[in-house]
């Protein structure tokens, strides 16, 4: 298969995602990031978590998350986030999510999520299928960085 380890997409910050001073608000960057994977998944990977959620009973659930908010995002500015998976195995996912200016000279805010695979019916951890560990070995884009802070130093040193 040949299946994108990167995923992009541009949306526009919004005036209710907003603060006072037009900028996005810190706790809704994390929404915005969410918004990407979960469309993303969808059309690069035919992976609809709601709809595996109802008709398997299980999904992923958020176990933790690090964000580092290093430029403002603005009222009305189209931005670009990317996403990529950077670990798993067989009960865990992590992925490093960016956003971007447009253009993607100017990095905004990273964050990386951890999921915990759920089974909503027995309210347990569940393990990946081998379905789902084969195409996450496909689309794994591993980092050399395996600190939050490290990476921050090496996105840092890019710019």
């Amino acid at each position: 298969m040949n299946l994108p380890k990167v995923v992009e997409s541009q949306t526009k910050i919004r005036f209710q995602d907003c603060d006072p001073f037009n900028h996005l608000n810190n706790g809704k960057y994390t929404d915005y990031f969410m918004n990407h994977r979960e469309d993303e998944l969808i059309r690069n990977y035919d992976i609809d978590i709601y709809k595996m959620a109802k008709q398997l009973g299980k999904s992923w659930v958020s176990s933790s998350n690090q964000i580092a908010y290093l430029k403002p995002a603005f009222l009305m500015e189209t931005v670009t986030i990317e996403s990529q998976l950077i670990y798993f195995d067989n009960s865990n996912l992590k992925a490093e999510m960016r956003m971007y200016n447009e253009n993607k000279t100017q990095l905004k805010a990273i964050i990386w999520c951890s999921f915990v695979h759920y089974n909503l019916v027995t309210q347990k951890r569940d393990t990946h299928s081998e379905e789902m560990m084969s195409l996450f070995n496909d689309i794994l884009n591993p980092l050399t960085a395996n600190i939050f802070e490290e990476r921050l130093k090496t996105m840092n040193a890019r710019k």
